[in-house]
């Protein structure tokens, strides 16, 4: 089989090569090339020493990445290439890295200390495609299977357990058996696992084409990860409006919602409060009032603990807050909403609802979505009408305010006052109209 490499990649094998080594592009940029997709990068492998590899390249930038792990960086044509020596891990003691590497010159041996068997594959001009596992079998039969003993590869570093729920979601592939057991039997490894590498992992698994299937065939890893989340299990939602329990919702929101990191995220969290809320009426339909207050709070710690940034845990519990927040097609509903939690915010939300929707009793989908249509045209409207919306885009400042003997807090409060009456459209945003307006809050 004939791969063909970017020339940067070309070059940097052929001057290896030059010099007396073995080298070969390596891992995910072959898997992709193989199904016909655009590497997102190009790692390589190679028989030198760090030491050599730096001294082959010494008329380029190298960047020393981590030599302990036998890793540097080369930057040809402006194009940065992780170069690894060929090693042999030692024993994991921390399920995360091996407590030593030896380097070697063969590369079965270096690839088969690696993850699955679709990243355990080399190229090279010279030698062709290396795939001593099966890898491009297992692409063509949409397999993601585990190098050796799934056990071994798992205890070694945990992270390959959900990194094989993403590679499935992503790729839209099966686990082999063995795999899938594998991973269930030792979730519990996942604790282990720095909460920032694990976050990076479930957004990618959560962005992809499989998730759903994921999600409902590996919901106990997710509850390893989200405990919060295991409540939702089989808890049935007794209303017209859902014919799934919670968890069955909250996957097909997921499957459904537009994918954006925020939104897959939101629609994981957005019920998460939903099971302390429940209740019965007299008639035996079920209430879960005050869930998306409740589910923004929990939100907010799930997002902490996993190490998301400020900025996105705040927009995920806004638009989680606000999902239930129906459109009843009164265009001044929406502004005011707009003008407390901001165009995007509100924007965002009706993208959830959307998802949410999809969770939901068959029946109610279509009259939902028009309504949600109706809003985004709404929306549409507002933006392009550049209505006031808020202080800064009102036509009088501070200053003006404090022009007329206003003082300290009452400065901020008048503001806010004229901002409504805007708001309320009894007054237009013309600066003349709003200072006559704000002489009569003085006065009164």
């Amino acid at each position: 089989m004939v791969i063909k490499c970017p020339e940067y990649i070309s070059k940097a094998l052929r001057l290896l090569e030059e010099s007396g080594f073995e080298a070969f592009a390596v891992g995910g940029c072959i898997r992709d090339t193989i199904m016909a997709k655009e590497p997102d990068d190009w790692d390589m492998t190679t028989s030198s020493t760090p030491e050599e590899t730096i001294e082959v390249f010494k008329d380029f930038r190298v960047i020393p990445t981590g030599l302990k792990h036998g890793t540097v960086t080369v930057i040809i044509d402006g194009q940065h290439i992780e170069i690894t020596t060929m090693r042999i891990d030692g024993e994991y003691h921390d399920s995360r890295r091996p407590d030593s590497v030896e380097f070697t010159s063969d590369i079965i041996k270096d690839l088969s200390r690696r993850d699955f068997t679709v990243n355990a594959m080399a190229y090279n001009h010279k030698n062709g495609l290396i795939d001593p596992f099966g890898g491009k079998e297992d692409i063509q039969k949409g397999i993601i299977r585990c190098v050796g003993e799934p056990d071994k590869r798992f205890n070694e570093d945990a992270l390959r357990i959900i990194r094989a729920l993403r590679f499935a979601s992503v790729l839209n592939f099966d686990i082999d058996s063995n795999t899938a057991d594998s991973i269930k039997r030792n979730s519990f490894l996942l604790n282990s696992i720095a909460n920032e590498r694990i976050r990076v992992e479930l957004i990618k698994l959560l962005r992809g084409r499989g998730v759903e299937r994921i999600l409902v065939e590996f919901k106990d890893v997710i509850f390893t990860i989200i405990p919060e989340l295991k409540a939702l299990d089989a808890f049935p939602q007794k209303t017209p409006y859902h014919i799934y329990d919670i968890w069955t919702h909250t996957v097909k929101a997921v499957a459904g919602v537009k994918n954006t990191p925020e939104l897959k995220v939101a629609a994981l969290l957005h019920d998460v409060g939903k099971p302390q809320k429940f209740y019965l009426d007299d008639k035996g339909i079920a209430h879960f009032k005050g869930h998306p207050e409740l589910s923004a709070e929990m939100a907010v710690e799930i997002l902490k603990r996993l190490r998301f940034s400020n900025a996105d845990i705040d927009i995920i519990s806004k638009i989680i807050k606000l999902h239930d927040t129906r459109p009843d097609g009164r265009k001044k509903k929406l502004i005011r909403l707009c003008s407390k939690h901001s165009v995007n915010i509100v924007k965002l939300t009706l993208e959830l609802m959307r998802g949410d929707a999809a969770g939901k009793n068959p029946e109610h989908y279509d009259k939902d979505i028009a309504s949600y249509e109706f809003a985004e045209k709404q929306i549409e409207e507002i933006e392009a009408s550049a209505l006031c919306l808020t202080l800064a885009d009102l036509a009088v400042s501070g200053d003006d305010i404090k022009s007329l003997g206003y003082n300290g807090k009452e400065i901020g409060t008048t503001l806010n006052r004229l901002l409504e009456l805007v708001l309320d459209e009894k007054i237009p945003n013309k600066k003349d109209i709003l200072l006559d307006e704000a002489k009569k809050l003085k006065n009164n």
